[in-house]
Parts: C-alpha cells; sequence; structure tokens
C-alpha cells in the first residue's frame, strides 16, 4: 500500500503518529503529549484515541510494543504504542501534503497580511 492512499488522515491520526514519533507511549501520555502539542488547542477524548489506534493498528500505521518500562514506574495494565516504518512513511507524505498547502496560502497572502 501507497502512504498517499490513506491521505489526507483523519486529524486524530496524524497526531497519535506526531506523538509516538520519538517515544514508545500509552494512551494516557498520547492524549498529553497532543494537548502539549497543540497547546490545549486538541483534546482528544479517550473513546476517539482508542477507535483510532484500534484503526491504525489495522492500518499498520502503529503497533503494540512488547517492551514495557521497569514495572516500578509502570502501571501493568497500560499498553504501548510504537509507530512503524509504514506509518512514519504516511506521517512524512501528510506533511508534505500540509507544507504544499501552507506554500499554496502564503502564495495567496493568507500568511504575510496582503490583500
Amino acid at each position: 500500500m501507497e502512504p498517499e492512499s490513506l491521505l489526507p488522515l483523519p486529524n486524530a491520526t496524524f497526531h497519535i503518529l506526531l506523538a509516538v514519533a520519538d517515544e514508545d507511549r500509552h494512551g494516557y501520555a498520547i492524549l498529553g503529549d497532543i494537548e502539549t502539542r497543540t497547546n490545549g488547542q486538541l483534546r482528544l477524548s479517550a473513546g476517539t484515541l482508542y477507535r483510532s489506534i484500534q484503526r491504525m493498528v489495522e492500518q499498520g500505521l502503529i503497533v503494540e510494543t512488547e517492551e514495557r518500562p521497569d514495572p516500578e514506574f509502570d502501571d501493568e495494565r497500560r499498553r504501548y504504542y510504537r509507530i512503524t516504518p509504514f506509518g512514519r512513511r504516511v506521517a512524512k507524505a501528510e506533511s508534505l501534503r500540509f507544507a504544499s498547502l501552507v506554500d499554496q496560502a502564503r502564495a495567496l497572502g493568507f500568511l504575510t497580511g496582503r490583500k
């Protein structure tokens, strides 16, 4: 499957990919990362998060990891997720799509204050 076949990504999917791009995270940590990255402008419900995660696992964008933090610092009920190489390619394709849109908006003066 080509990454572009999944574009445009649902907003939640793109933010979840960003949240797990640099480290494995459990659901609550994903929610926190998204809230921090968006300065509180995006707050996913637990239902949206876990429905998105289930779909993303089925699409091969992320996987549930077997590795666990030290049990002293972890809750055994948590599930941790990691971006896959395919998920990274999809996130890159979506980022390039966004960059193209920003370039078009800039060319039309939406980012410069002209017009």
